[in-house]
């Protein structure tokens, strides 16, 4: 049986660990799991705590529902920072968290299980693999709301897919579908035809569960040398997210979508 890593009182992100697995679950389906601070803050803890447990082999994060794996941010929260400084403070704490999914030293596979766009898709992209589900959608859409990537996911997609695909990605705005994600090369496997997610997880994760632990790791350390350093861009995409952020188009984006309806 899975064994609960984290107390009880954190429900927003569920830690277990099942055999030589981690799993870590955004647990919001009401919300279509959209990330706040706090999500954000427990990915990061979930994510670092568990990066020196030596009997681990492969980290899977995923989602409750068959809605969304996370539908962005939640802008109820995350629009509280209005000032230049606090939108600086929300995008490196965001980053923080990304990282600890990007670094963490085993494999990590995003479990698409529906609609990942915004922060969402940043997210997926820091992890190292996607396997989705037949009807998951995966989109950059910041621009919709005025503002560039928000989670250091921007540099992320450029380092997967290259700056000419990337670029188009962002300024399009456009929600791929599981396959069309799969042609890009922004998802590694989808579900086939009368496939659950959860099967077409076993399947792409069976030959790494296959290694040694001590050899998954050295690979990771290969991989994340290669990506080489990221600080530079990441600054950047810092002060342009806080420019698009405090930006009055973003905020009347924002607000018809907060408005009651």
């Amino acid at each position: 049986m899975p064994r609960a890593l984290l107390p009880e009182a954190v429900k927003e992100v569920l830690v277990t660990r099942e055999e030589e697995v981690l799993r870590v679950t955004l647990n919001r389906p009401a919300k279509r799991n959209a990330l706040s601070r706090a999500m954000l803050a427990a990915l990061r803890k979930a994510f670092r705590e568990h990066a020196r447990d030596r009997g681990l082999k492969l980290a899977i994060l995923g989602a409750t529902g068959e809605r969304a794996f996370a539908a962005g941010g939640d802008l109820a929260d995350l629009g509280r920072a209005r000032t230049r400084a606090a939108a600086r403070v929300l995008s490196r704490n965001a980053m923080a968290a990304l990282d600890a999914v990007h670094e963490f030293p085993l494999p990590v596979i995003a479990a698409l299980n529906g609609l990942a766009i915004g922060g969402g898709a940043e997210l997926a992209v820091a992890c190292d693999f996607r396997v989705a589900a037949r009807h998951a959608e995966i989109g950059f859409v910041q621009g919709r709301l005025n503002i560039g990537t928000a989670f250091g996911g921007g540099t992320l997609l450029v380092d997967l897919l290259g700056a000419r695909k990337a670029l188009l990605a962002m300024a399009t705005s456009r929600v791929y579908s599981a396959h069309e994600a799969l042609q890009l090369g922004l998802v590694d496997a989808v579900a086939d035809e009368g496939e659950t997610l959860e099967q077409a997880l076993a399947r792409f994760g069976a030959p790494i569960l296959a290694q040694r632990p001590q050899v998954l790791r050295a690979f990771k350390a290969l991989a994340l040398a290669a990506r080489g350093p990221r600080a530079g861009r990441k600054r950047i995409e810092v002060q342009r997210m806080v420019d698009t952020w405090t930006h009055p188009d973003h905020w009347s984006a924002a607000d018809r979508i907060l408005k009651p309806q």
